[in-house]
């Protein structure tokens, strides 16, 4: 881990820095300061000073520094202006200190007051199977989107500086609010035109999730750096001849991906870190008002002077996506026969690329009445938003898949380009169009072709869609289709039906209860639904129409003093099925540290998870399921970041104790060439040489390659890290990975 800094100014030397900064602050908001603003700013300041003027932060340093720092990065790296650096200011103020809502308003207006109110969680949420404290928050800021996006922008720059002082928090802070980061903040920040930000943010998300991998990648691109440079150099020279020689003015400049989209590459491609073949970027910068024409032209002296992959090509500056990304991508095979990437753009695409929505509105307004995809996005998501699921869960569920896919460009049969996510069917394709449409929809046609409604679309289709009035909505639908539209319209639909069949069920229920000589009223309804554990009155009465809860049942509940008595059944206290033997005691609280294998932990149950089938010494935490007792997944687990982020506060500490005898199956997988003897020497490997105990051996061969699996049992994943390195050593032999699911 990362070593932390003590902290040791004297008090004088905290007043200067705090200073500092604020002037700092004020340099980078210069050119954006109109009358009076400079005034409006440094109040924001004085009572955000005075608010936290008692707290620290856990690194020891002044609270203050914080909401400084944050009002920073909304100025220099997303662009925004006055109104959004006092609330970057004061964004802490409402949550943490006495000042209130009312009294920000009374200084500076309701349009700060309205953008503050969005940046403060909620806390008074009661945790249920639809809702959890940190879901119900995501949903708060998601429905901001729509009404201010500058909320999301706030808190996108109060994350990323949370992110780069993360090195003070305790291990399971760094490890939820990184996992929070991957799940939601950077693919916001991605769909927000931010990529410099998102890639930083995904970065730092990895530094702490997989410290390991992340160190490792580091200190590659460290070592190969002066290689690197020495080959963007040479790849470089003869563009910006041409370039000079053409009258371009422009800036040319080469960069590495992002270490997480690297190690995205490694993982996706099954290749190494010396495979990655566009571990580099070449930007090339135009200043021009003739943008398309010149972007074209430079693409043009650069395949003429390297070759370009067909299949590399994109181009968003005919159709931008939809976050207003404007730029022409190419890979080309560069000197020594390795791949590069080379991006082409101007300066206005430059700045919206890195500062995204903000420099989007800043360019939009010399071109007033221009609609671009970015409007039709913000459009699109007050759609989404204005019918939002009760349930918090699925509605960020939802949300994430539809924003933060890859997009498809699909057509209507008149020609009209419609944008949906990677993965739409021609259903999605139907709400998308209208409500109404996707409701009555029976097939569509792609590209003249008769297809079902669960047909996935690709790039290009042209699709014409089948109705019927006598269709109607099926709970079939919402296992295929892709966008939060279409859910959320589906279950709308599916609801009034339901509302229509719950209607028996009411009147079943309310001769029940004047049987019982119990009122109907709102609260005596609640009070049956939430004791049975319905989520609504809705849910009670359609189980009752349609016979799956029997009115039977309340024959033994009273009313007495206004209030519904019910009869409590002996319950055995679920949270004991957790516990082995007699002397069982409560699951592990906060700051508690569970000893996988361990003295302290032999009262505990718990069960390593299948989905990442963790060994003694991969980095772990532990997870209180509601239904399956106290489960083990590693930190780099697929569910770990979803886990960590919408149910931090059921996460455990854990940590596997050394020298213990047990043993662990684990597996892993393995590619090379076909040649005799293979088999024998991997077996000689894993029994002779490391004399592992194999439990089975699976090898397939086709035209000259082999593919197979190995099962072994293990101590310690330093083990299993031995056994990958020795088998990749042998000739023929390709790849070898851990077996990560069952």
């Amino acid at each position: 881990m990362v070593e932390i800094e003590k902290y040791n100014l004297t008090e004088e030397e905290e007043k200067k820095l705090i200073l500092r900064e604020y002037r700092s602050l004020l340099r980078a908001l210069k050119l954006r300061l109109k009358k009076g603003d400079k005034k409006l700013v440094r109040r924001a300041f004085e009572i955000a000073a005075d608010a936290h003027q008692h707290m620290r932060r856990k690194s020891g340093e002044p609270y203050i520094l914080h909401p400084l720092a944050v009002a920073k990065i909304v100025v220099e790296e997303i662009s925004l202006g006055v109104t959004s650096v006092i609330c970057a200011l004061l964004h802490d103020t409402v949550e943490d200190t006495e000042v209130t809502l009312k009294e920000i308003e009374m200084e500076f207006g309701n349009t700060t007051a309205k953008i503050i109110e969005g940046l403060t969680k909620i806390s008074t949420v009661v945790e249920s199977k639809n809702t959890t404290q940190q879901a119900e928050n995501f949903k708060k800021i998601l429905l901001t989107l729509a009404d201010d996006p500058r909320v999301i922008l706030i808190k996108i720059a109060d994350r990323l500086h949370n992110m780069r002082t993360l090195v003070s928090m305790s291990r399971e802070k760094q490890l939820k609010i990184s996992s929070e980061t991957t799940y939601l903040y950077a693919p916001l920040a991605n769909r927000l035109g931010l990529y410099e930000i998102k890639s930083e943010l995904e970065d730092l998300a990895l530094k702490y999730t997989e410290t390991e991998v992340y160190d490792e990648i580091v200190d590659k691109l460290k070592n190969t750096r002066r290689e690197r440079t020495r080959y963007i150099n040479e790849f470089i020279k003869p563009i910006k001849e041409e370039l000079e020689k053409n009258h371009f003015d422009f800036e040319i400049t080469g960069r590495p991906k992002s270490i997480h989209s690297i190690l995205h590459k490694i993982r996706s491609k099954h290749v190494t870190f010396e495979e990655v073949y566009d571990l580099f970027a070449i930007r090339i910068i135009l200043k021009t008002n003739a943008e398309k024409e010149d972007c074209w032209k430079v693409f043009s002296i650069v395949t003429d002077l390297y070759t370009y992959s067909k299949d590399r090509l994109r181009d968003w500056i005919s159709t931008p996506k939809s976050n207003g990304y404007e730029a022409l991508h190419t890979t080309v095979m560069g000197p020594a026969g390795r791949w590069v990437e080379v991006q082409i753009r101007t300066e206005r695409m430059n700045e919206i690329a890195e500062k995204g929505l903000a420099a989007h509105w800043k360019y939009k307004e010399g071109n007033a009445g221009q609609e671009s995809k970015l409007d039709e996005w913000l459009k699109h998501i007050k759609e989404l938003l204005q019918n939002p699921e009760s349930n918090a869960l699925d509605f960020i569920q939802d949300i994430k898949s539809d924003i933060f896919l890859d997009e498809i460009y699909v057509y209507t049969p008149q020609g009209d380009m419609r944008i949906l996510p990677s993965g739409a069917t021609a259903l999605d394709f139907a709400f998308d169009i209208h409500s109404e449409l996707g409701k009555n929809c029976i097939g569509a046609k792609v590209n003249y072709k008769l297809v079902p409604l669960s047909h996935p679309l690709k790039n290009a289709d042209q699709i014409e869609i089948i109705t019927s009035k006598k269709q109607k909505p099926h709970e079939d639908w919402l296992k295929f289709v892709k966008t939060a539209k279409a859910k959320s319209r589906i279950k709308y639909y599916l609801k009034e039906e339901k509302r229509v069949i719950a209607q028996d069920g009411k009147v079943i229920l309310f001769k029940k209860l004047e049987n019982l000589k119990i009122p109907t009223t709102t609260a005596v309804i609640n009070d049956i639904a939430s004791n049975y554990k319905f989520q609504s009155p809705l849910d009670l009465y359609y189980a009752i129409a349609i016979g799956s809860f029997e009115t039977k049942a309340l024959s033994s509940i009273k009313y007495l003093n206004d209030k519904v008595i019910f009869v409590v059944e002996e319950k055995k206290e679920p949270i004991k099925e957790l516990l082995s033997t007699e002397d069982a005691k409560e699951i592990p609280g906060k700051g508690y540290e569970l000893i996988l294998f361990g003295e302290s932990s032999d009262k505990i149950m718990y069960k390593l998870a299948n989905c990442c089938q963790p060994i003694p010494g991969d980095d772990v935490f532990g997870f209180v399921t509601s239904g399956e007792g106290l489960k083990i997944h590693r930190t780099n687990c697929p569910n770990a970041a979803s886990l960590l982020a919408n149910y931090g506060h059921r996460v455990v500490k854990a940590k596997w104790a050394k020298n213990k005898e047990i043993s662990f199956l684990t597996g892993v997988k393995i590619n090379g060439i076909d040649d005799v003897g293979v088999i024998n020497k991997i077996t000689n490997v894993v029994s002779g040489e490391l004399k592992m105990n194999m439990r089975s051996m699976s090898i397939d061969s086709s035209d000259g390659v082999f593919e197979g699996t190995i099962m072994v049992f293990v101590n310690h994943k330093e083990e299993l890290d031995v056994l990958c390195k020795r088998l990749e050593e042998l000739e023929g032999i390709n790849k070898v990975l851990r077996l990560d699911s069952n």
